[in-house]
């Protein structure tokens, strides 16, 4: 098992890595003296493959779990749904000495650390991610929250966790469009913190799309390692942690201008890391050479790097935008890379050039197979 601890003083927390982790959940929350009584928040793709194997886990270990289940998919990231899970948690009398577990992907954690954030003015909370953009991103940090029709994640707070657990065997019932998806967020590590990290999932992608478990408990730790150390430096995203949006502010857009579904989060932040380094190309000087990689190690793991946008499509996309939680005085601010290993925040994109580059990179045909 690998450790990966996140410093942040009398609230650090560690992340555990390995292949046995969830089995031993019970006996971590409890060596961390975690209230007997918690809510076990999960949904309906993860839930009947890992939630009675968990409560049982919890219940060895002295805790009182209540299973709350949410329907699966980004929907469920909202008001509403947070509503009902504080109702059954109200009626189970759930106490401020309790405390909220997250098990399943990043939709699961996002929800469930809001709801402990705001439950009873806040209660503390775990991270079980099974997915693998879970495990290496959204998990770790602390920021929570939900969607509104106008955008993602428009509401919510920074509530880290207590404990984060990613065991790599619940990958094993990954879809592999979800698996896919998941190397989204790791290739992103390389571009914007470690080209060592970069050149070495470029020579090594095929361990990666086999799940060599050892490589992927290498990469998965380097991923938190990255996040852990930009976390303790700026934990509420007023400076050095927004690097971690790079492709975000398009990609985010590129789910709400398609709706919820039609392209995973994983997908539409490749399209948009793609954008990211060729709006990077004009304005930071990041060399074409280095463009071209980041290009092709999305198409060898056959992410989406094209994209096309209708007239209605592109309105909706550019007002998603103009929403984004990283815009300032009404322009657009991106992330940008001067070089693969590189990158900063802040910088003011017209829209002139998002158009431009969108046209750039304007696929054949679109999401339904249909010619453009």
């Amino acid at each position: 098992m690998r450790t990966v601890t996140v410093v942040l003083g009398s609230r650090s927390y560690p992340i555990l890595i390995g292949t046995a982790t969830l089995p031993k959940l019970g006996s971590h929350c409890a060596s961390m003296g975690l209230g007997t009584r918690c809510a076990l928040i999960t949904d309906t793709n993860v839930g009947p493959l890992f939630a009675s194997y968990t409560q049982e886990v919890l219940r060895k270990s002295g805790f009182d779990p209540i299973l709350i289940t949410v329907p699966a998919g980004e929907e469920s990231k909202s008001l509403g749904v947070a509503a009902k899970c504080y109702d059954l948690m109200a009626e189970h009398r759930l106490e401020r000495t309790s405390f909220v577990i997250a098990l399943g992907g990043g939709v699961v954690g996002d929800l469930a650390g809001f709801v402990a954030a705001t439950y009873l003015r806040g209660i503390d909370f775990v991270q079980v991610p099974t997915t693998l953009l879970a495990q290496v991103d959204s998990s770790v940090g602390g920021k929570v929250g939900v969607n509104l029709k106008a955008g993602k994640n428009l509401v919510g707070a920074f509530h880290q966790p207590r404990l984060v657990v990613c065991d790599l065997k619940t990958l094993i019932t990954l879809p592999e469009r979800e698996f896919r998806a998941g190397l989204a967020e790791i290739f992103k590590y390389g571009i914007i913190y470690d080209d060592v990290f970069f050149e070495k999932l470029e020579s090594n992608l095929s361990h990666l799309l086999w799940k060599d478990r050892k490589f992927l408990a290498e990469v998965v730790a380097r991923c938190c390692e990255i996040k852990a150390e930009v976390v303790a430096q700026d934990e509420t995203e007023t400076g050095l942690r927004t690097i971690l949006n790079f492709g975000h502010t398009i990609g985010h857009a590129i789910e709400s201008a398609f709706g919820y579904g039609a392209y995973l989060h994983g997908e539409a932040i490749s399209i948009g890391q793609v954008v990211a380094a060729m709006v990077s190309s004009r304005l930071t000087k990041l060399p074409h050479g280095d463009v071209e990689r980041i290009r092709c190690l999305f198409e060898r793991a056959q992410l989406p790097t094209t994209i096309t946008l209708g007239a209605a499509q592109l309105k909706r996309l550019e007002a998603a935008m103009r929403l984004d939680k990283k815009v300032s005085d009404g322009t657009v601010k991106f992330v940008l890379s001067e070089r693969i290993g590189t990158a900063s925040w802040g910088h003011p994109v017209e829209m002139e050039l998002i158009r431009s580059v969108l046209q750039e990179i304007r696929a054949e045909t679109s999401p339904d197979g249909s010619k453009a």
